[in-house]
């Protein structure tokens, strides 16, 4: 273990309910510093009047100067994903800075340990059976079924025994997953029984650790995000896949996008509100960003799939800023420590294009980017292109993205694709 001490205090105007109070210590558990986890940490260490302290795997030196400079302390672990290992951390850091007000992270894997941290030591936040609730795809697919909400039929199997005699109830094609899996990781789609078997060899059932098969939903994947409070739940955000995340991942070189439309309050959504609403509450959201990824059957009518208590990743939250002129990681910061949120208006419609490699190797070179420039670089609000000499991402965000807005949702569609055709990044 290390830890490292650098008080920083600050003299920004306090929110009213905590002037009276102690400056209140936030922790911030991050296996590795990420793009993302960075992000966030630096949006919670702009907060005013808040000691930060930092739990990672990871030293702090990988972090800019002037982002150590603002934490209140760091706290180096094995495996932060572990809770007892999570559990020290915390009250080492607690011992040097003061209790506890908040204990955060954004990461799938990391909020049942976090929840059992606060459950241990008495910080407030998501307790350990919401967070079970959502971490496990299982339980929560049983809770959204009982309570009559749509979702696509499922199983947790023990036994190979148990996996064919789901698909003789279902038929293929069928998804094959961990009960406890994130962002399409080692999720397969099975179309016969060869596909399923080699499912099966990377996903092994065990009768200590399952496996989810969920029937297939042929549709139009969507996400809905919200902002909740004290299970009010008080804003939301919708996106469109273009295709799933499930097909960019059997597919490597599909360049894929993500749409924000800007009407999100239309006819056309009232039942995804209706259900994300009930969804959440049947989960036990309280406070937070959520992430719920849901389909539009070709008969009109939606299935959810799954739930995260968590910001979203895949660039949404940066979509979610540009769509709304407001900086969405510091809101989800504000009603995190403080409670505060002030719903933003939607201005844009925004999308995001991910630029994948085609072939094999490393990035060696990014065709059509002039063109692209010339058609649709004045609706282009950030870049993160593919650097020569890169390794192909793991994750089906792939090597590099393009966000774009425009008032209109059509103008913007069209944009994505014309992106996605024109652009090709090449390995070798």
């Amino acid at each position: 273990m290390q830890v490292s001490w650098n008080l920083w205090y600050k003299h920004n105007q306090t929110p009213t309910f905590l002037q009276e109070l102690p400056i209140p210590v936030v922790l911030f558990a991050a296996p590795v510093f990420t793009e993302t986890a960075v992000r966030f940490i630096e949006a919670t260490a702009k907060l005013p009047d808040v000691y930060l302290g930092v739990v990672s795997q990871e030293p702090q030196e990988l972090l800019s100067l002037a982002l150590q400079a603002r934490l209140a302390g760091h706290w180096r672990i094995d495996n932060a994903l572990d809770s007892q290992q999570l559990a020290g951390a915390v009250q080492a850091l607690s011992g040097r800075l003061g209790p506890v007000y908040r204990l955060l992270g954004i990461v799938e894997q990391i909020q049942l340990p976090l929840a059992e941290v606060r459950e241990w030591l008495g910080i407030e936040g998501m307790v350990v059976a919401t967070a079970r609730n959502f971490r496990d795809k299982s339980q929560m697919k049983n809770l959204l079924r009982a309570a009559g909400l749509p979702c696509a039929r499922h199983r947790l199997a023990h036994s190979e025994g148990e996996v064919w005699a789901f698909i003789e109830e279902t038929g293929y094609p069928v998804v094959v997953k961990p009960p406890a899996g994130a962002a399409s990781q080692a999720t397969f789609r099975a179309e016969n029984a060869g596909e399923l078997q080699a499912a099966l060899a990377a996903n092994s059932p065990q009768p200590d650790q399952p496996v989810l098969l969920e029937e297939f939903i042929t549709g139009q994947e969507h996400s809905f995000e919200t902002f909740s409070r004290n299970g009010q739940h008080l804003w939301h955000s919708l996106t469109h896949y273009f295709p799933t995340p499930l097909e960019v991942m059997r597919t490597p070189w599909i360049q894929w996008g993500l749409l924000l439309p800007r009407e999100i309050d239309g006819p056309q959504y009232d039942d995804i509100r209706q259900v994300g609403g009930r969804v959440l509450d049947v989960l036990g959201m309280d406070t937070g960003l959520s992430h719920l990824e849901w389909f539009r059957r070709t008969d009109g009518s939606i299935a959810v799939s799954e739930v995260g208590a968590r910001p979203p990743g895949a660039q949404i939250t940066t979509m979610m800023s540009r769509a709304n002129n407001f900086d969405c990681l510091m809101a989800w910061a504000r009603l995190m420590v403080y409670g505060e949120f002030e719903p933003p208006q939607r201005k844009y419609a925004v999308g995001a294009a991910f630029l994948r490699g085609q072939g094999q190797g490393k990035v060696k070179a990014i065709h059509g980017l002039e063109q692209a420039d010339r058609e649709v670089g004045h609706l282009v609000t950030d870049v993160k292109l593919p650097k020569i000499g890169q390794s192909p991402g793991v994750t089906y965000e792939g090597e590099g993205y393009i966000i774009l807005r425009h008032p209109e949702t059509e103008v913007v569609k069209q944009a994505i694709f014309r992106l996605v055709s024109l652009i090709r990044v090449e390995l070798g």
